[in-house]
């Protein structure tokens, strides 16, 4: 006598070869710069992995081994992977800002570099959620809009009757925009070059950072650099969307411009202003 489980379709014995391949697709996804369209191996993978419940159910799973998290696996971001925080493969952000600057405030300015970045990238909740949507960022373009931030973060400081000058140290966002708004935008050294403890300075590193991690991708060397948005960067600031400082700063008010600048307007004046302007208005 057969019993409803014993009518269940069974699935096949993983082999060795499954699991290798299996593996194989998780070490193409920490590859942060390669897409299945460049790599045929890489995209049978993704086929499979899209196709093949079992093979998919495998890859998930020795992705989760290995602590990390799959974001999506698709043809246009391949196996588009986060590290979870106990992984041998989280690249922190205290880590990276510690080798980006030795100081502590500059730490708090390579953290907000990073949300600008992500807040201009995709300054709407639809743009996010498209997954054809390029966004396009510049360095100068992100230093000016932080910049512009400072200023309506000292705008309602004072309209509340808070302290607009508390120490530099303190850690968060509140304390990181007043030491924004006071370091050089550029500087120079003897040579002519840019400081890296200028504000452009710091942008620039975290633009690299994001480069070498396959999250943008430059298309010239325009306003400081001028960049765009892969399919893996969008997938992880989805999950940045809910953090409260980037709230705090899409809660400003973004007017984002097609070169990749952005700039901030008074709530009541930005549909007027814009629209003289001839550019979209986005009410954040």
């Amino acid at each position: 006598m057969t019993t409803p489980q014993d009518e269940l379709p069974r699935e096949a014995a993983v082999t060795p070869a499954d699991v290798a391949d299996a593996a194989r697709l998780v070490s193409f996804g920490l590859q942060a710069k390669l897409l299945p369209a460049r790599d045929a191996e890489y995209a049978e993978l993704v086929r499979r992995h899209r196709e093949d419940p079992p093979f998919a159910r495998l890859a998930d799973a020795v992705a989760a081994g290995l602590g990390l998290v799959v974001l999506e696996v698709s043809a246009r971001a391949g196996m588009a992977v986060a590290a979870a925080e106990d992984s041998v493969f989280a690249v922190k952000m205290g880590d990276y800002s510690r080798r980006a600057a030795s100081e502590t405030a500059d730490r708090f300015l390579h953290g907000l570099a990073h949300l600008a970045v992500a807040a201009l990238a995709f300054p709407r909740p639809e743009d996010l959620a498209d997954d054809g949507y390029l966004g396009r960022i510049t360095v100068n373009g992100v230093d000016a809009f932080v910049r512009q931030a400072c200023r309506r973060l000292e705008e309602q400081a004072e309209q509340a009757g808070d302290n607009t000058d508390p120490t530099t140290d303190a850690p968060g966002l509140e304390a990181a925009w007043r030491v924004w708004a006071r370091r050089s935008t550029t500087g120079a050294t003897k040579d002519a070059r840019r400081l890296a403890g200028s504000t452009i300075g710091i942008t620039g590193k975290a633009v690299a950072f994001l480069v070498d991690s396959g999250f943008l991708q430059k298309t010239s060397d325009d306003a400081g650099g001028t960049y765009r948005t892969t399919a893996r960067y969008q997938l992880q600031v989805r999950d940045l969307a809910g953090s409260a400082a980037m709230a705090e700063l899409l809660d400003l008010g973004v007017v984002p411009v097609s070169d990749g600048t952005a700039t901030l307007l008074p709530a009541d004046h930005s549909e007027e202003l814009v629209a003289d302007a001839g550019l979209p208005f986005h009410s954040l």
